[in-house]
């Protein structure tokens, strides 16, 4: 499998790959998080199991179950580790360790490495057999409300390593600490090549007219996304360029806020027929790809961001992105070069206005943002990565690491 992305992905990261897979052939690697739909996490996972296995490694993905409760607490959880001041009560971590222990016996956790994604199963480490633990944060957590960080650190500090996406988020710990960008899969029915014919049926069956530029925000109904403020900077746009407006994302389990966002954007959007709102099912990769492929400009104007894969989604594409300078966003907009990033309402419509009037610049940052993200940015990349973190901390303290290279 890993011969299809020879000629796509920097030819470094293949061959230390195949290096990597040598060493660790046939050991076992469990990722486990707590949705398998919805959210790069899931995304990322999907492409990942499959690679992994292809190169001899024997990877497994495990969910855990929870309640609405759970759901309720572990959002909670997620807002006040991105800098919202909330109360999580004893009874309710207590509900989020019962919610692990209940799981610990439904899922084999014997693997040689065990990679435990974000908060929601981060308790199963209490549980832990064997092998190589690591806690792998997706999460903005640059300025954390400190009360809920310090609990959450009663199992953070029983692994043997976190990893964050971008090194400011990397708060002082007692345990080794790495960064590891999320990446994308340039062959995913998301980020492969699409025809003509293929981006005009997906637009179609949108029932988005392609008769003027589109301006699009793709992402989870998150207030941290900000979609109110696109919506806001569209407008001013809209005075003086005649364009349209699409906010796409699909649900997440494991979100149950997600609803209310949403029709707080309906809500504010109703007025205005040129402003689309798509709710998309679960897996509509192909619509997806399309949508990005049709946009004259993309926006991720988050407020707060683990990283926002959806900026290198549609850098990939060649597209001109605006982004908010939020968590793992400037990793990926170079500003003025690959894209821009901006600071407020004002500076999106400012940007987009920009774009809309020099298509030349759009193109020429267009093109340098897929060079940026093939470089650093493509799933092998990742991959590369975690294994590298696993190879290291099992030899740790030896003198000299091997690869054969």
């Amino acid at each position: 499998m890993i011969t299809k992305y020879h000629g796509i992905s920097p030819n470094g990261d293949l061959l230390l790959l195949q290096r990597l897979s040598k060493v660790l052939y046939g050991r076992s690697f469990l990722h486990v998080n707590s949705t398998r739909e919805g959210g790069g996490v899931a995304e990322i996972l999907q492409r990942m199991i499959p690679i992994l296995q292809s190169l001899g490694i024997d990877a497994r993905w495990e969910v855990i179950n929870g309640d609405e409760q759970f759901y309720e607490i572990t959002k909670k959880i997620h807002n006040a580790l991105q800098g919202n001041k909330e109360i999580i009560t004893k009874e309710m971590w207590e509900h989020h360790f019962e919610i692990n222990k209940k799981n610990a016996p439904n899922i084999d956790l014997d693997a040689d490495a065990v990679l435990i994604h974000d908060p929601q199963p981060g308790p199963l480490v209490e549980f832990k057999k064997r092998g190589t633990w690591i806690w792998r944060c997706h999460i903005d957590v640059s300025n954390p409300f400190k009360d809920v960080y310090k609990a959450l650190g009663r199992y953070t500090s029983q692994y043997d390593a976190v990893i964050f996406s971008v090194a400011r988020f990397a708060q002082a710990l007692s345990i080794d600490k790495f960064i590891i960008p999320p990446s994308i899969d340039p062959l995913s029915e998301k980020n492969r090549e699409l025809t003509k014919e293929e981006i005009a049926a997906a637009i179609e069956k949108s029932g988005i007219p392609s008769d003027r530029p589109i301006i699009l925000q793709v992402s989870r109904f998150d207030k941290f996304k900000d979609p109110v403020g696109v919506i806001k900077a569209y407008r001013m746009v809209k005075k003086y360029n005649d364009c349209i407006l699409v906010l796409a994302g699909s649900p997440a389990t494991d979100d149950p806020e997600g609803a209310e966002v949403l029709n707080e954007v309906k809500e504010f959007a109703s007025d205005d027929p040129d402003i689309y709102t798509l709710l998309l099912p679960a897996f509509s990769d192909l619509q997806i790809n399309a949508l990005q492929r049709a946009a004259t400009v993309v926006l991720q104007k988050s407020l707060k961001e683990g990283f926002g894969l959806t900026v290198s989604e549609a850098m990939w594409k060649g597209k001109p992105v605006i982004g908010g300078a939020a968590g793992g966003i400037p990793l990926q907009i170079v500003h003025g070069v690959t894209g821009f990033l901006v600071h407020s309402i004002e500076g999106t419509a400012f940007r987009i206005r920009q774009f809309l009037n020099n298509p030349e610049m759009a193109k020429r940052m267009g093109e340098r943002g897929r060079e940026h993200v093939r470089q650093h940015f493509l799933i092998t990349r990742q991959v590369r990565d975690y294994l590298s973190v696993w190879y290291i901390l099992e030899n740790k303290g030896k003198d000299s690491l091997d690869l054969g290279l």
